[in-house]
C-alpha cells in the first residue's frame, strides 16, 4: 500500500453565511488518481483550489502534505523517497509534514506549490500570441530549466501530448482540445507530484475528451505523477480515476471503486452520463455560393466556378472530380487563397474561430492561409538541397539542428515513412529517391507547415500502380496521425474510388452532386473517366 500524500482532515469552508464544504476528511496515497464527482455547486472546484493551496484558507481542518525536503536546496519531493539524495543539488531528502494552510509553515507551503499543478477547465493559460514550442519553452524558463537542454525537453512535452504536428502552430489558433493539451505540457513541465485537473474536458466534443484523457493517464504513469481530477460527468471518472469520492452538497457521500461511486451518482441524480454530443463531422470547411468568372476576349464571360456550396468535415477525404474546364482546378485554387472569388464565402475553421477566406488583410485570407497546405501536381523539390533541407526550408525559420532533424523525422513518419528511413534519406537528395519517396517528401514539405487543411491537386498525374498506392498510404497515414483534413482533386477515378469519403462531381464550373463516393462515380460518364 503506498504511503500517503496528502491527508484531509475535517476540512470546512464558508463563504458568508454559505457552507459550501462540510467536514471532509480523506486520504490520497502517493501516484494514485482520485476522482472527484458531484452534481454543480458540490463543492469540486473549492475542494480542489484548497487542495492546490490558492484563494483563501479553509474556514476550518488541515491539509497535510507528506514529502521529503531537501536540506540544502528548495526541492520537494514525495516522501517515499526520504533519505535518498536531492536530484538537484545532491543534498539529503527529509520527511517532513507540511500543514498547507498553516501560517508558520516557514515558506514551505511555496516550496509544496512548486511540485503541483492546476489544469482549469476552459481558462487557457497560453501565450496567444506565441508558438506552441514557445510556450511549453516558457514553462520551463520559468523553472530555470538548463537553457542547452530546453529545446529536446519542450519538444518531449509536445510529443507526449500528441501536438509534434501543431508545434510551430500560434497558440490562439488551435482548438479548444488542443489549447489543452499544450496546457497539460507546460503543466508537466514543472515535473509535479501531483496534477489538480478541474474539469479539464468538460467543454470538449466526447472524441476530444477522450484522448484528453488518454493524455493525462499517459502523463500520470510516466512521471509518476499523482492526480485529483473533478468532473460532473461519470464517464470521465470511470475512463481516468483508480478511486473516486461523490460530493453532495458540500460531504462526501461515499468513497471507493470509481463504479461503485459512479452507481451511487447516477442512482441518486440521474444526471447525463456523458457530455451532450456533437453532430457527427464537425465542419473545418463551409463554401456558400462561392463564383469566380473571368472575361475572355473569344469566349466573352466564363463561369469559372458557378454558386458553389459545400462543407468538408475535420479528418475528410473529400473529393472534387470532373472532367478539365469543370472548375475544379480553379475551385481548389479559391479554397487555398491563392485566386480571389467574384463573390461568395469560403470559411475555415481556426482553432475556435471562422475564417471568411474572400475577405482580404492580415485577420482574414493572411491568417487563414498559413493554415492551408497546397500540393500541385508538378511538386518542386530543390533538386540540389537535400530532404532535410527541403523539409526545414519550407517554414522559413531558423532551427537548432538538433529540433530540425526531430521535426523533419517527425513529418516524414506521418508522411508515411518508417522512423528508420525517415532518417536514412535525411541527407540524400530528391534524384536519389524513387518516385513515390519524392512525392512522400512533397508531401512532408507540405505537412510540416503544419497545416489544418490540405489541397491535393491531381496528387497520381501518370503515376504507376505501385507509387500510387505509396501516395494513398501517406494521405491515409498523415489523416490519421495528424489529424488531418485532405481535399483531393482528380481525375482519377480508381485513386478517387480508394481513398476519398465523399466526392463533389463537378460540370461547367457548377458541383452537381455531393454525396458518397460510390454513388457519385455511378453518375460519372464515360468521357469524364477517360478525361
Amino acid at each position: 500500500m503506498p504511503q500517503p500524500f496528502i491527508s484531509v482532515h475535517d476540512l470546512s469552508m464558508d463563504f458568508g453565511d454559505t457552507r459550501v464544504l462540510n467536514k471532509v476528511s480523506f486520504e490520497i496515497p502517493e501516484g494514485e488518481i482520485m476522482g472527484v464527482i458531484g452534481r454543480s455547486g458540490a463543492g469540486k472546484s473549492v475542494l480542489m483550489h484548497l487542495l492546490r493551496g490558492i484563494e483563501q484558507p479553509p474556514t476550518k481542518g488541515s491539509i497535510i502534505y507528506h514529502m521529503a525536503a531537501c536540506d540544502r536546496c528548495t526541492f520537494m519531493d514525495v516522501q517515499s523517497r526520504a533519505g535518498g539524495k536531492c536530484p538537484e543539488c545532491g543534498g539529503n531528502l527529509v520527511a517532513v509534514d507540511i500543514d498547507l494552510w498553516d501560517a508558520q509553515t516557514d515558506g514551505m507551503k511555496s516550496r509544496v506549490m512548486n511540485r503541483t499543478a492546476i489544469m482549469f477547465q476552459r481558462t487557457f493559460a497560453l501565450y496567444g500570441d506565441d508558438r506552441v514550442i514557445e510556450n511549453v519553452l516558457h514553462a520551463l524558463d520559468d523553472i530555470r530549466y538548463p537553457q542547452e537542454h530546453a529545446i529536446n525537453r519542450a519538444a518531449d512535452l509536445i510529443d507526449q501530448v500528441k501536438l509534434s504536428h501543431r508545434m510551430m502552430h500560434i497558440a490562439r489558433d488551435l482548438s479548444g482540445g488542443e489549447k489543452q493539451r499544450v496546457v497539460l505540457a507546460r503543466q508537466l513541465a514543472k515535473n509535479p507530484a501531483m496534477l489538480f485537473a478541474d474539469e479539464p474536458t468538460g467543454t470538449l466534443d466526447p472524441e476530444t475528451a477522450r484522448l484528453v484523457h488518454e493524455m493525462l493517464i499517459g502523463a500520470a504513469k510516466k512521471n509518476t505523477m499523482g492526480m485529483v481530477v473533478t468532473s460532473h460527468f461519470s464517464q470521465v471518472i470511470e475512463d481516468m480515476a483508480n478511486r473516486a469520492m461523490l460530493l453532495v452538497d458540500g460531504e462526501i457521500a461515499t468513497i471507493g471503486s470509481p463504479k461503485t461511486v459512479i452507481r451511487s451518482f447516477v442512482r441518486d441524480f440521474q444526471e447525463p452520463e456523458s457530455a451532450e454530443p456533437v453532430e457527427p463531422g464537425e465542419k473545418i470547411l463551409a463554401a456558400r455560393d462561392v463564383n469566380k468568372r473571368y472575361i475572355s476576349v473569344d469566349r466573352g464571360m466564363i463561369k469559372a466556378v458557378n454558386m458553389a456550396t459545400f462543407d468538408v468535415a475535420k479528418k475528410e477525404i473529400f473529393g472534387i472530380i470532373g472532367k478539365s474546364g469543370a472548375g475544379k482546378t480553379t475551385l481548389s485554387r479559391i479554397i487555398a487563397g491563392i485566386i480571389e472569388p467574384t463573390n461568395g464565402e469560403m470559411n475555415i475553421r481556426i482553432g475556435d474561430d471562422w475564417v471568411d477566406m474572400t475577405k482580404p488583410g492580415v485577420g482574414e485570407r493572411g491568417r487563414a492561409k498559413e493554415y492551408i497546405g497546397l500540393l500541385h501536381q508538378e511538386y518542386d523539390l530543390y533538386p540540389h538541397r537535400t530532404v532535410i533541407d527541403n523539409l526545414t526550408d519550407s517554414i522559413g525559420l531558423d532551427f537548432p539542428k538538433e529540433l530540425a532533424v526531430r521535426k523533419a523525422v517527425v513529418t516524414l513518419r506521418m508522411a508515411g515513412f518508417t522512423e528508420e528511413k525517415a532518417r536514412a534519406i535525411l541527407n540524400r537528395f530528391p534524384g536519389e529517391l524513387s518516385d513515390g519517396e519524392r512525392h512522400r517528401v512533397a508531401l512532408a514539405q507540405v505537412l510540416i507547415r503544419e497545416p489544418r487543411l490540405v489541397v491535393l491537386d491531381e496528387p497520381t498525374g501518370t503515376m504507376d500502380p505501385i507509387t500510387k498506392h505509396d501516395v494513398k498510404h501517406s494521405i491515409l497515414n498523415a489523416r490519421d496521425e495528424m489529424d488531418e483534413t485532405f481535399i483531393v482533386v482528380s481525375h482519377d477515378m480508381d485513386f478517387v474510388k480508394d481513398i476519398c469519403d465523399r466526392v463533389a462531381l463537378m460540370r461547367g464550373g457548377k458541383i452537381i452532386d455531393i454525396g458518397p463516393t460510390a454513388a457519385i462515380l455511378a453518375q460519372v460518364t464515360e468521357e469524364e473517366k477517360r478525361d
